[in-house]
């Protein structure tokens, strides 16, 4: 069936989704894309020291800042973060002298997202009018910050304990810092400054990715891991994985029908959103129109380079070594695979590449369903398996397309 075929509508199609539970599945996504971002933090803080001066006002709030960042945090090599951290603590001295810079309440959520609006909030209304980016660098290193004055907190909650009436956690991630970093980032959208898909993987980036992992020039031992890390970055893109969801196929998931050359079909036991164990599949098709973002193609390619002394049992994706050997014994894991990304994207010359997680690639693709194939948001979560929360959210993200048709199961046949 032709993915443009039936009327178009705009409406959402067969999804219900209450308004708390896209909020709610907005704030999932923000806090898995910090928690991506944050192996990048120091290159990303870099990447804005100058919008954080040194202060030339020599005052007790600034010679206090200073004092506590340098007792708090030791490691030199975060001086980027040293300074936003400076900016923060001399920014609220100075509307409250009896502010307490160690001090993590409720109030503290708050505390973080003044800064930020000082920061990035429009011009036109008295603030400095930064870019969202710097929003995420500024999150990434208060998060170091409120990290370093309770090392053995949780860093993966925010919650109120009701015994001890105490919050734990990290105010990093409360609801309030979340809900505030999707709205500025929509803002930003709307006024003109970032697309609402600055942060994902377009059919032109993947085109971009293939031929930089796969160019000519490289040695082979280079186009060997260049191999393997363009047949996850397509398999997350094709299939709208997450990092570590693609990084977690198994030799064991792919199903090769025997004399079959026009498909094949993937298999995953359970998605993130939804840990109940119920198989997924996916038929993916060969691309002869695109053979760039073919999935045929490319399993040929890792066929042809595991070769037939690799076992095919186990993790699909193995590392390379720095001679072009095929590491059996050593998978590539989601940090490996996020890490090679961003190497990926700073070498194609992307400024915004620390702004690329775990996300990227299935939001990338839905966009591409969404918009450019002009599927409805069902057609979209049928295809990946999706909550109708999750398909709901989404389609809200990427603005609604104008086609409602019948739900398709299988990847455009060409």
């Amino acid at each position: 069936m032709s993915s443009n075929s039936e009327a178009p509508s705009s409406d959402e199609p067969q999804l219900h989704a209450t308004e708390e539970e896209v909020d709610e599945e907005l704030c999932l996504l923000d806090l898995e894309d910090a928690d991506s971002l944050l192996e990048h933090a120091q290159d990303l803080v870099a990447q804005h020291f100058d919008e954080f001066p040194e202060d030339t006002v020599d005052d007790d709030a600034a010679r206090y800042a200073a004092e506590m960042t340098k007792a708090s945090i030791t490691d030199g090599t975060r001086n980027g973060h040293l300074r936003i951290i400076k900016h923060y603590i001399t920014f609220h001295l100075r509307r409250d002298l009896k502010w307490d810079a160690k001090c993590v309440d409720e109030q503290t959520p708050k505390d973080i997202t003044a800064f930020i609006t000082k920061k990035c909030g429009p011009t036109d209304k008295g603030f400095e009018g930064k870019k969202y980016s710097t929003a995420v660098s500024t999150r990434a290193a208060l998060t170091m910050w409120y990290r370093s004055l309770r090392p053995n907190e949780s860093t993966a909650e925010w919650r109120l304990d009701p015994v001890t009436n105490t919050w734990r956690g990290l105010p990093t991630r409360s609801r309030d810092v979340s809900q505030f970093m999707v709205g500025l980032e929509k803002t930003k959208a709307k006024s003109g400054e970032v697309s609402s898909s600055a942060r994902a993987l377009s059919l032109e980036d993947m085109h971009r990715l293939y031929d930089h992992c796969l160019k000519p020039s490289l040695s082979l031992a280079e186009r060997r891991a260049g191999t393997v890390r363009y047949v996850a970055y397509l398999l997350a893109w094709l299939m709208m994985l997450r990092i570590d969801e693609v990084v977690s196929l198994k030799f064991e998931n792919i199903d090769k029908i025997p004399g079959e050359r026009k498909f094949l079909q993937v298999s995953l036991n359970t998605r993130k959103q939804s840990q109940t164990g119920v198989l997924h599949s996916w038929r993916l098709w060969a691309n002869d129109s695109d053979p760039k973002i073919c999935p045929m193609r490319a399993f040929i390619l890792l066929a042809s380079l595991y070769g037939p002394s690799i076992k095919k049992a186990g993790p699909l994706f193995l590392r390379i070594s720095a001679p072009g050997a095929v590491m059996q014994s050593q998978p590539v894991t989601a940090s490996i695979l996020s890490r090679a990304l961003s190497k990926d994207l700073q070498n194609l010359g992307y400024g915004s590449w620390a702004l690329f997680g775990t996300h990227s690639f299935r939001r990338g693709e839905c966009q591409y369903r969404l918009k450019v194939k002009r599927w409805s948001a069902g057609e979209v979560a049928a295809w990946g398996g999706w909550s109708q929360v999750e398909a709901v959210t989404m389609y809200r993200y990427f603005f609604s397309p104008n086609d409602n048709h019948e739900r398709m199961n299988e990847y455009d046949k060409n």
